[in-house]
């Protein structure tokens, strides 16, 4: 018997599809037969990434909003026609603190309103926005992509990491509200990914902070889009009809699930 992963038919939205994780997703979907439509903040890069689409013979369409402007993700999912997938991927990490952080008590609230808005708030927006429709068609997959810092904490991270918990806690709520629906969601937690974010710390990979962070990892390499892509159009497919409120580390061994 030979497993084969095919969304033909399905359209997916990914958000924060522009670069990084979601570019592979996006890739990844369209390689499965799926028409992706492409989130990103910066329009720019929604239209990189259709191209890149495109030019390898799948079917995409630009779909740029903020996922933290409720009014823009209604407006959007109303406009986009058929969602029959939601891939919450848009995140913040902290561009400007990734590789410093700062203690909990160093913050002001201030200092957490963006991964809170991005992370939780807008995981929030879109599957509000995408669900009613899956209702009606009686079909429909959330995938979002959490971290391994909302499963086991993270120093200097607490704000993320509590979003991207609450994040994960909602996706096992509304598994259990919509499964009679025939709508999974499940979330993928992510270590270390490769991405723009993180390329500082990959450039030299003797540095000693590069060697400090993958000596946690079973696996001593960061992550890369590759890693993630089989595991979300496995759950978006039917051979993933069965898999519903679940966070299922992609880690590189970082942490272990029971």
């Amino acid at each position: 018997m030979t497993l084969q992963l095919n969304v033909s038919g399905r359209r997916v939205a990914i958000t924060g599809a522009g670069q990084g994780v979601g570019r592979g997703l996006a890739l990844a979907f369209a390689a499965a037969g799926a028409e992706v439509l492409i989130n990103d903040l910066r329009g720019e890069r929604a239209d990189s990434v259709v191209e890149e689409v495109l030019a390898a013979g799948g079917t995409a369409s630009a779909l740029p909003f903020d996922v933290t402007d409720y009014q823009a993700v209604t407006d959007a999912f109303a406009t986009a026609g058929t969602v029959d997938v939601l891939v919450n991927n848009a995140g913040n990490a902290g561009a400007d603190g990734f590789l410093t952080g700062r203690r909990f008590a160093a913050t002001e609230p201030v200092d957490w309103e963006p991964f809170l808005r991005v992370n939780l708030y807008g995981v929030l927006h879109c599957s509000r926005a995408a669900l009613p429709a899956m209702v009606d068609r009686g079909w429909g997959r959330i995938i979002t992509i959490v971290s391994d810092a909302g499963r086991t904490g993270d120093p200097n991270s607490a704000a993320y990491a509590t979003a991207k918990a609450g994040a994960a806690g909602f996706t096992r709520s509304i598994a259990v509200e919509m499964g009679r629906y025939g709508i999974t969601a499940n979330n993928i937690a992510l270590g270390t990914m490769r991405t723009p974010l993180t390329e500082p710390l990959w450039s030299q990979p003797d540095a000693p902070q590069a060697k400090a962070i993958l000596r946690n990892y079973a696996i001593r390499r960061p992550g890369i889009a590759d890693d993630v892509t089989h595991l979300a159009v496995l759950l978006a497919s039917e051979h993933g009809s069965w898999i519903t409120g679940q966070t299922l580390p992609v880690n590189g061994g970082f942490s272990f699930a029971l």
